[in-house]
């Protein structure tokens, strides 16, 4: 497998954890101590600690642009390309998907906190942007 294959899987891997290690062991811990029924949790509602709140936007956040990287990937992989720079660019994604998402969950989100998930969120735009250029340049 190549490093942007490798990479989808890690992204994809992160998604089910941050789902699993924060929105789903929040939600079962509260209802397996038998504090809220199951049937209370709801999608379109607040419900929960601030940092449960921003767990569950976090993972949707997520699962929007895992599709983009998804489709930027079966690109290389139907065009046959093999690219230090879109390995490297795919490494930054998945690490600055990682600590997006470590800033967005763990940290009260004060301006200055706002500023440096915002700069891990556009890390991954450039980065995606960059491997578009890299795929129509070799293709």
């Amino acid at each position: 497998m190549t490093i942007p294959v490798w990479v989808l899987l890690g992204f994809a891997a992160w998604t089910l954890l941050v789902l699993v290690l924060t929105v789903g062991a929040y939600r079962w811990t509260l209802i397996l101590a038998g504090r809220v029924p199951i049937r209370e949790w709801r999608a379109d509602g607040q419900q929960g600690a601030d940092w449960y709140r921003r767990a569950m936007r976090a993972h949707a956040n997520c699962v929007e642009n895992l599709p983009v990287y998804g489709a930027i990937v079966v690109v290389i992989i139907a065009a046959g390309l093999h690219d230090a720079w879109l390995d490297r660019m795919a490494i930054l994604v998945l690490a600055a998907r990682v600590a997006h998402t470590v800033v967005h969950v763990a940290f009260e989100q004060t301006n200055a906190v706002a500023g440096i998930r915002f700069g891990f969120f556009f890390t991954q735009v450039l980065c995606l942007l960059g491997m578009v250029v890299v795929i129509l340049a070799r293709t």
